[in-house]
């Protein structure tokens, strides 16, 4: 196997969950790695867009403190062509 660009997203699985570092990314920090954006937009335009509905709406029910987004509806939303971060 050859090495993974910091810059190049993990395939999504077919099911699941991801949480809101997964979409948007991370820089690297405290000996973790970077995790690439696949949607690269700051966390308040994530936010202004799940309220504005422009991203999908998360899923909460999965335990206190625990906000995540279906891999299905982050797919549909990339395949959309809909996760412009411009207005």
């Amino acid at each position: 196997m050859g090495n993974l660009d910091s810059t190049t997203p993990c395939p999504l699985p077919a099911t699941g969950y991801l949480r809101l570092y997964q979409i948007i990314g991370r820089p690297a920090r405290n000996g973790q790695p970077a995790v690439p954006a696949l949607i690269p937009v700051s966390r308040s335009t994530w936010w202004a867009g799940v309220k504005s509905g422009r991203y999908p709406q998360p899923v909460r029910s999965l335990g206190p403190n625990i906000t995540v987004w279906r891999v299905e509806d982050i797919r549909a939303l990339l395949h959309s062509g809909t996760s412009d971060p411009r207005p």
